[in-house]
């Protein structure tokens, strides 16, 4: 089957500012796939080219199987797009936003009303002009618009920016049953809990370039494990080295020490701290965190003394 995203060394400068650099990935039907790194490392211009609102300087972009800067017109009605930087007309209603893009977009907005409802946008809140609305309610706005007629491919930067806890659980929720679908999210976040809960897969940018094409799953059992580790308090105390798992620098807090273990070094690491007069030992499955830092820090080049 065809990738629903294909790039390939794609690339866009802005004069002698590199937006993004040579970025090859593909995204298939039904993933959720994430695009992660810091601000200003490329996600947004990237995204704007996979919506055709930019048109690269370098490589090639290809979506459902269509040019999105030169083919836009037959690729707009399979596409939801969420800015990260949104702008409505502050004189419109909600109910009038809505009407104008789904105009804009071609095609029957079939589920409106069911997201509305389940977003938290009520009637009165419809009616209402744009300009009245708070952060979080035009963030619910922008995913409304984004979702309502069920496009092939959502292409969302920041979604959850400004939404409230319980409506981030209902956003979640709608990622899932997209995926089900057989549709395709493309999220783009700098938030890392928000891409380990939602995604399967995530491209980790850095400067504008690829750092890593990988699983969530993978990146996470692939790096350090949190190793935690409490002395007796009515012992003698802590011991003033922890033998050999002092080259994984210990952090000390009162009894308990904390270690990032690599997985190869796991149980030679546990068996010297279990020689040790420990209470406790527990040990977590590093976070997409510890994964996301310790590959920028791998790909960071090393300065000249």
């Amino acid at each position: 089957m065809t990738p629903v995203v294909e790039l390939a060394g794609l690339g866009k400068r802005y004069g002698p500012v590199v937006g993004i650099d040579a970025l090859s990935l593909t995204v298939e039907a039904g993933e959720v796939f994430g695009l992660l790194g810091p601000n200003g490392a490329g996600k947004t211009t990237t995204l704007r080219c996979l919506v055709g609102l930019l048109r690269p300087t370098a490589g090639r972009a290809s979506v459902l199987g269509l040019d999105p800067f030169a083919q836009h017109t037959r690729l707009a009605p399979a596409l939801g797009y969420l800015p990260g930087e949104l702008r409505f007309y502050p004189e419109l209603t909600g109910e009038e936003t809505l009407d104008l893009l789904t105009a804009l977009q071609r095609a029957p907005s079939s589920c409106r009303s069911d997201l509305c409802e389940r977003l938290g946008l009520s009637g009165p809140d419809l009616r209402r002009p744009v300009r009245s609305y708070s952060r979080g309610m035009k963030q619910k706005l922008g995913l409304v618009q984004s979702l309502q007629h069920e496009p092939r491919l959502v292409v969302l930067d920041e979604p959850t920016e400004g939404l409230d806890p319980l409506v981030q659980e209902v956003f979640y929720g709608l990622l899932a049953e997209i995926s089900a679908s057989g549709r395709t999210v493309l999220l783009s976040s700098h938030v890392l809990p928000e891409v380990q809960r939602a995604c399967e897969r995530v491209a980790i940018v850095r400067e504008g370039r690829l750092v890593t094409v990988e699983r969530v799953a993978a990146l996470r059992a692939a790096r350090a494990r949190r190793v935690r580790v409490t002395f007796a308090a009515d012992g003698p105390g802590p011991p003033r080295g922890l033998g050999a798992a002092e080259r994984w620098k210990p952090r000390w807090q009162g009894d308990r020490a904390e270690l990032l273990v690599p997985p190869g070094d796991l149980t030679d690491t546990l068996r010297g701290l279990l020689a040790l007069p420990v209470s406790d030992i527990t040990v977590e499955e590093a976070g997409l965190d510890e994964a996301f830092l310790d590959l920028y820090r791998d790909r960071m080049p090393r300065e000249d003394p």
